[in-house]
C-alpha cells in the first residue's frame, strides 16, 4: 500500500515549539510552507543580486520536505536536540531511520525521487542546503516576531538567539531578506497596503 502521502498529510498534527507557550500554535506543515517560500526567494536573490546560478524551484522543494521525518520523530525542542554531540548524533540516526520508514511507504519506482528530499544527502543539492537552513532559521525568527507582536514575551530570548544565528551564517541572501523583507512582519496589514489595494 502507498501510505506515504497519507503520512505526509499528518504534518499538520505535529506542533512546533513544544516547550514554549504559544499565542498561535504552529505545525510543521505551516512551517514547511514558510521555509519553502523563503528558500525560494533566497535562491532567487543568490541568482539576481549575487550572480550565482541557483535552482530556486529545487530550493523550494527541499524546504517543503525538510521536516518530513518529524511526522515520526516529532519536533524535538532545540535545547534537547543540541544538548550534547551524543544526543545530536543519536537524533540524526533516528531521523535517518524515520526517512527510511517513510520511503518504504512509497512504490519502489518512486523511492529514488523522494530519498534526496527526505535525507537531504544529494551532492547536487549541497549548494542549496545552506539556503534551506537559513530559511528554516528565518522562519523561526518570523514566528518570534509574530509572538512578540501578539504580546507574548515567551519568545524574546529565542528571537535574539535566532537573529544572531542568521547573522552568523554569513549568507548574503539571508542578510538581504532580513534587511528588506523582515521589517514588514513588524507592521500591520493596514501599514503595508495602500488605500488602493487594501484587502477588505
Amino acid at each position: 500500500m502507498g501510505h506515504f502521502f497519507a503520512m505526509l498529510s499528518r504534518m499538520k498534527y505535529i506542533n512546533r515549539w513544544g516547550l514554549m507557550r504559544n499565542t498561535q500554535p504552529e505545525n510543521i506543515a505551516e512551517h514547511s510552507l514558510d521555509v519553502a517560500v523563503i528558500a525560494h526567494v533566497l535562491a532567487l536573490l543568490r541568482a539576481r543580486r549575487f550572480g550565482v546560478p541557483c535552482d530556486a524551484e529545487r530550493a523550494a522543494v527541499l524546504g517543503l520536505f525538510h521536516d518530513t521525518t518529524e511526522i515520526i520523530t516529532g519536533d524535538l525542542p532545540t535545547p534537547v536536540k543540541y544538548h550534547s554531540p551524543e544526543i545530536r548524533r543519536a537524533y540524526g540516526e533516528v531521523e535517518t531511520l524515520a526517512a527510511e520508514r517513510l520511503l518504504s511507504m512509497l512504490p519502489e519506482d518512486l523511492r529514488g525521487d523522494y530519498a534526496p528530499l527526505l535525507k537531504m544527502d544529494d551532492p547536487d543539492d549541497a549548494a542549496l542546503l545552506p539556503l534551506v537552513k537559513a530559511a528554516d532559521k528565518v522562519s523561526a525568527v518570523i514566528k518570534c516576531v509574530e509572538e512578540r507582536k501578539s504580546g507574548s514575551t515567551e519568545f524574546l530570548a529565542a528571537e535574539k538567539t535566532l537573529r544572531r544565528a542568521v547573522e552568523d551564517m554569513h549568507l548574503p541572501e539571508a542578510d538581504v531578506f532580513m534587511a528588506e523583507f523582515l521589517p514588514s512582519y513588524e507592521r500591520s496589514l493596514d501599514e503595508y497596503t495602500t488605500e488602493e489595494d487594501k484587502i477588505e
